[in-house]
């Protein structure tokens, strides 16, 4: 499948890169100076992995060796050829709010994955108010976190608004309003780990969190 997309779809990419590279005022011949660090084969790949699985640029960039912006421009060269062969992306299911999510995950009685994740961000500047707020406790740098759930597959459904670092990661579930949307809505089973215990009393046993362990229990281990 790969190679049948090469032969074909490569011939097309290099005819549109040297009809843009003749349209442009130029001291050069067409084909003078630096070459493509990406060839066709790359961009190619670069473009299904990021159209089927998700994968950023940043990360894509890391794998191939070259800089962001070229994956981007790879990305946004590939897609019109792919769709023009007829692979396009469906619509899919699109959710915006926890609320969509719960729903779907009950609709299709799926079993949901949520975490919490802290992204490092600069400290705020002297004087701010809420400056100590951004100070997570779990990793005691500056930071703001996020709620992420998953379906099983592991593939991302939503993701919060941040909230500075200090905030536990129950709390914010709490704040966003996941204890009364499980409570009251359809029968729903969310994996956690042991940051969200007390949530499944709270929410009648949807959110499943490890056993507390006693402190006697952990010292005779």
């Amino acid at each position: 499948m790969i190679a049948e997309l090469v032969a074909e779809l490569g011939p097309l990419w290099h005819e549109r890169q040297q009809a843009k590279l003749a349209s442009r005022p130029r001291q050069r011949r067409v084909g003078a100076g630096a070459k493509h660090r990406l060839v066709f084969v790359d961009r190619l790949l670069a473009t299904l992995v990021h159209l089927r699985h998700g994968v950023t640029h940043d990360v894509l960039a890391c794998w191939f060796g070259v800089d962001r912006s070229t994956i981007t421009r790879a990305i946004g060269e590939v897609r019109p050829l792919l769709a023009e062969r007829g692979c396009t992306i469906g619509p899919g299911v699109r959710l915006r709010t926890l609320a969509e999510v719960v729903d779907h995950l009950g609709t299709g009685e799926q079993t949901g994955i949520i975490d919490g994740t802290e992204i490092r961000v600069r400290r705020p500047a002297a004087g701010r108010k809420d400056r100590d707020v951004f100070i997570s406790g779990k990793n005691k740098q500056n930071a703001v976190k996020s709620m992420v759930i998953t379906d099983g597959e592991g593939r991302v459904l939503w993701c919060s608004p941040t909230e500075p670092g200090s905030c536990a990661d129950i709390t914010q579930a709490r704040q966003l309003g996941l204890v009364k949307l499980l409570a009251g809505g359809p029968v729903v089973e969310i994996l956690a780990d042991a940051g969200y215990q007390g949530l499944g009393a709270q929410t009648g046993g949807r959110v499943v969190t490890p056993p507390h362990r006693k402190f006697n229990d952990w010292v005779r281990d």
